[in-house]
Protein backbone atom coordinates (compact mmCIF):
# COMPACT_ATOMS: atom_id res chain seq x y z
CA UNK A 1 0.00 0.00 0.00
CA UNK A 2 1.61 3.30 -0.86
CA UNK A 3 1.76 6.49 1.33
CA UNK A 4 -1.10 8.11 -0.30
CA UNK A 5 -3.18 5.59 0.19
CA UNK A 6 -2.28 5.28 3.87
CA UNK A 7 -3.08 8.63 4.53
CA UNK A 8 -6.65 8.50 3.13
CA UNK A 9 -7.19 5.23 5.31
CA UNK A 10 -6.00 7.27 8.57
CA UNK A 11 -8.14 10.51 7.24
CA UNK A 12 -11.29 8.36 7.17
CA UNK A 13 -10.81 6.27 10.29
CA UNK A 14 -10.44 9.62 12.51
CA UNK A 15 -13.70 10.86 10.35
CA UNK A 16 -15.71 7.88 11.47
CA UNK A 17 -14.37 8.89 15.08
CA UNK A 18 -15.11 12.05 15.09
CA UNK A 19 -17.11 13.09 18.73
CA UNK A 20 -15.40 10.07 20.42
CA UNK A 21 -12.95 9.37 23.13
CA UNK A 22 -9.35 8.33 22.41
CA UNK A 23 -6.06 7.98 24.18
CA UNK A 24 -3.02 10.17 22.82
CA UNK A 25 0.65 8.89 22.69
CA UNK A 26 3.25 11.71 21.87
CA UNK A 27 6.67 10.48 21.57
CA UNK A 28 8.95 12.86 22.98
CA UNK A 29 12.23 11.18 22.00
CA UNK A 30 13.99 7.81 22.57
CA UNK A 31 12.45 6.62 25.95
CA UNK A 32 10.10 9.56 26.75
CA UNK A 33 6.05 9.51 26.03
CA UNK A 34 3.03 11.39 27.07
CA UNK A 35 -0.10 9.77 27.08
CA UNK A 36 -3.44 11.88 27.29
CA UNK A 37 -7.01 11.32 26.91
CA UNK A 38 -9.37 13.68 24.37
CA UNK A 39 -12.32 13.38 21.84
CA UNK A 40 -12.00 14.01 18.34
CA UNK A 41 -13.34 17.32 17.23
CA UNK A 42 -12.84 18.01 13.68
CA UNK A 43 -10.89 16.37 10.72
CA UNK A 44 -9.50 18.92 7.61
CA UNK A 45 -7.29 17.92 5.02
CA UNK A 46 -4.33 17.99 5.96
CA UNK A 47 -4.96 18.19 10.21
CA UNK A 48 -7.28 17.16 12.83
CA UNK A 49 -8.35 18.67 16.20
CA UNK A 50 -8.42 16.87 19.26
CA UNK A 51 -9.87 18.16 22.41
CA UNK A 52 -7.70 17.33 25.59
CA UNK A 53 -9.21 16.29 29.13
CA UNK A 54 -7.66 17.74 32.44
CA UNK A 55 -4.11 18.88 31.08
CA UNK A 56 -1.34 20.60 33.19
CA UNK A 57 -2.03 18.84 35.93
CA UNK A 58 -4.97 20.97 36.46
CA UNK A 59 -8.40 18.98 36.69
CA UNK A 60 -12.15 20.52 34.55
CA UNK A 61 -9.10 22.16 32.21
CA UNK A 62 -9.52 21.15 28.33
CA UNK A 63 -7.20 22.21 25.54
CA UNK A 64 -7.47 21.62 21.77
CA UNK A 65 -4.29 20.25 19.88
CA UNK A 66 -3.76 19.59 16.10
CA UNK A 67 -1.76 16.79 14.56
CA UNK A 68 -1.38 16.21 10.90
CA UNK A 69 -2.64 12.62 9.72
CA UNK A 70 1.33 12.23 9.06
CA UNK A 71 2.54 12.69 12.62
CA UNK A 72 0.63 8.72 12.82
CA UNK A 73 1.99 7.83 9.52
CA UNK A 74 4.91 8.55 11.01
CA UNK A 75 4.55 6.79 14.27
CA UNK A 76 5.21 10.54 15.88
CA UNK A 77 1.63 10.02 17.48
CA UNK A 78 -0.23 7.12 18.59
CA UNK A 79 -4.42 7.42 18.68
CA UNK A 80 -6.41 4.26 20.34
CA UNK A 81 -10.38 4.37 21.16
CA UNK A 82 -10.77 4.40 25.04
Amino acid sequence: MGEKEELIRIKKALQNNIGKKVRLTARKGRKKSIVRQGIIEETFPSIFIVKLEGTLGQSGVSRRVSYSYTDILTKAIEVARC
